[in-house]
């Protein structure tokens, strides 16, 4: 299936003042609504990722699962979760950030990867990239290594990208959208 970047864009639900006064929140809810719109995604990601040199699969707390382990399940590898403080049962290695809305924490079991292991991480968009560099530092904390930073969307305009670029770690994103996109 051809990627339609246009009808994919359609399919992100921008909400005004949500999760704060100024902030315009990228749904990503109707694009997994539609089967073909999620396929496309999957597919996209799929085509890129098939033949590429990595281990594991890592997948952010929570919109981020959504997609990591579709990409998990099709290219055959094991998923590594990167959950929201408190969340996982184990012993784990914990991270702060600053996020657009304050500071949080992201923690990953510690026996989730090894010295050698190459991750691709995966969240639904990179904003100001504060989770996807959190989990990239805890994936080095493990001796382990980031193959890349994949989204769905990128939001440039909150310099995410650019962050996780001049911390060496290369990103893809399938779609962007201004601030004021609506």
């Amino acid at each position: 299936m051809i990627f339609d970047e246009f009808s994919i864009k359609t399919l992100i639900r921008p909400v005004a003042d949500f999760p704060k006064p100024g902030v315009v929140f990228r749904d990503i809810t109707p694009l997994f609504q539609s089967p073909r719109a999620l396929r496309m995604v999957a597919d996209s990601f799929i085509q890129r990722y098939v033949e590429a040199e990595f281990s594991h699969i890592g997948a952010m707390d929570a919109r981020g699962f959504l997609i990591g382990s579709i990409i998990a399940y099709e290219l055959n590898k094991p998923l590594v979760l990167f959950r929201k403080q408190g969340k996982l049962p184990a012993d784990v290695l914990s991270e702060g950030y600053q996020t657009e809305y304050g500071e949080a924490f992201l923690e990953v079991h510690n026996d989730s990867l090894c010295e050698g292991d190459s991750v691709l991480i995966f969240d639904d968009l990179i904003a100001t990239g504060g989770t996807l560099i959190a989990a990239a530092n805890l994936v080095r904390r493990l001796r382990a290594s980031v193959f890349e930073a994949a989204a769905i969307i990128d939001l440039p305009e909150l310099g995410g990208s650019q962050k996780l670029q001049d911390a060496g770690i290369p990103t893809f994103t399938l779609t962007a959208f201004a601030l004021d996109d609506r």
